[in-house]
């Protein structure tokens, strides 16, 4: 089996550290992903710029909550599902949004529940959206902008999930308290 390190500044490859350095600036602490993305310096560099060119996108703070969680749900996101439990409530998201998202039930808005269903089909059929769903999001008030800014968001969780499900990331202590398992009832659908 294999291990992989969460590395600190110090631990890290010379061409990582810039990178780490900047991650504990942002955020007082490096994030265990961070850590373990650190073993392969492009892969940390081409995460840091997704998440900020995500946050550069015309979604909202609550959208945006919409398209990361229900990647990491669906995704089984053991570090990332309370990561962005914590990072939702930095953003002032309603917590009701929040724990319909982790309980994998209805959202407050149709809108929203809208993206949640576009995200999802476009997740699990890798991008062949049928014409109807897809007309259901744009007619939900979304834009094709918003399909491909959506794409963005799930090649930012493609990068985090993967990376801790192979390292089995501990989630950092800041978010513990937000620890998340999936659902079994929707696990065994």
């Amino acid at each position: 089996m294999a291990t992989f390190p969460i590395h600190t500044i110090a631990s890290a490859p010379e061409a990582a550290k810039p990178a780490l350095e900047a991650s504990f600036k942002n955020n007082g602490r490096i994030p265990g992903l961070h850590g373990a993305m650190a073993a392969a310096p492009p892969l940390l560099e081409a995460y840091a710029f997704a998440h900020q060119q995500f946050m550069a996108t015309s979604l909202s703070a609550e959208e945006k909550t919409v398209v990361w969680q229900t990647i990491n749900v669906e995704s089984n996101g053991h570090y990332c599902v309370p990561a962005h439990t914590g990072i939702a409530k930095m953003m002032k998201v309603d917590d009701a949004i929040t724990e319909a998202l982790r309980n994998e039930t209805p959202l407050p808005t149709a809108k929203l529940e809208a993206l949640r269903t576009f995200t999802l089909a476009s997740i699990r059929d890798l991008g062949f959206v049928s014409d109807a769903d897809t007309q259901a999001f744009l007619d939900a008030g979304f834009t094709e902008t918003n399909i491909l800014e959506i794409i963005l968001g799930a090649a930012q969780k493609l990068m985090s999930n993967y990376t801790n499900h192979f390292a089995k990331t501990p989630v950092d202590q800041v978010f513990q308290k937000f620890a998340w398992e999936k659902n079994d009832a929707v696990a065994a659908e």
